[in-house]
């Protein structure tokens, strides 16, 4: 594969607080992508108060993040933002959706529905996952049927190539969860800050970004990532089943479901 280096390896090794500013929940807060009114007239952002802040109430049936999960850390002082680039591996933490934050790579199925649960809510179904991306009418992407390069993130380079075109290694565990891929200049973006990557539900980045991590008999994860959202299925058709429960890279992600209230 031919991918072009045009990169700044000037990349901190220093994580700053930074990606995860503002740090509110996002239903009324200034710098938030606005919620789009759904087919049935329902808020995406409170719908109608069944959904808690940050989820849009999918099809009557159930809750959805409307961004890509970031984490907080929990302790005996409170909370502090957890970094996007380092997986949670024995730490005490719970899942947010907030817009314009960078969203928690370097997660595995098992730590992403702990980090649900944690917020009270679930990791969601692999079929809730679908109908959310795929919206009102369903499309194959959540912004129509043909891919539109560039409408999600979709067209990033390859960080692994940036740090270890030579290496043989390049796809083992230590390389795949190095800090600094996706703080590498056009891999992952903040949450919502592709505008047309939603759909009348009113969701965000379910196709790139990252993949996400879904419940289901065989560990699976979602809606492709920063560099692919074609080899494993077309979109929100994109699906991976190679890697187990307690996998995670830098590509891995998640949002949760719940169950709105009656």
């Amino acid at each position: 594969m031919n991918v072009s280096l045009n990169v700044s390896l000037n990349v901190s090794l220093n994580v700053s607080l930074s990606f995860f500013v503002p740090f509110v929940l996002c239903a009324n807060a200034v710098g938030c992508a606005p919620p789009k009114p759904l087919p049935n007239g329902e808020s995406a952002t409170h719908a109608k108060g069944r959904c808690p802040p940050g989820m849009a109430l999918i099809a009557h049936r159930f809750c959805v993040d409307r961004w890509e999960a970031s984490l907080v850390e929990t302790g005996s002082a409170g909370e502090k933002p957890f970094s996007p680039y380092a997986t949670p591996q024995g730490r005490s933490v719970r899942a947010v959706s907030l817009a314009g934050v960078v969203p928690q790579g370097y997660i595995s199925r098992d730590q992403a529905e702990s980090a649900c649960r944690s917020s009270g809510k679930r990791l969601c179904a692999e079929d809730e996952w679908e109908t959310a991306c795929r919206g009102v009418p369903p499309r194959v992407f959540p912004y129509g049927d043909t891919r539109e390069k560039g409408a999600c993130n979709d067209t990033g380079i390859s960080p692994l190539g940036v740090y270890f075109a030579d290496a043989s290694e390049m796809y083992n565990a230590g390389p795949m969860n190095d800090s600094r891929l996706n703080q590498t200049p056009h891999t992952l973006a903040k949450t919502g800050a592709f505008e047309r990557c939603t759909n009348a539900f009113g969701v965000f980045d379910m196709v790139g970004n990252l993949h996400e991590w879904v419940m289901s008999a065989r560990p699976t994860f979602r809606g492709g990532y920063y560099q692919d959202v074609h080899i494993n299925g077309d979109g929100c058709g994109y699906r991976t089943t190679a890697h187990a429960a307690g996998y995670h890279d830098y590509s891995t992600g998640f949002r949760c479901c719940a169950d709105p209230a009656m």
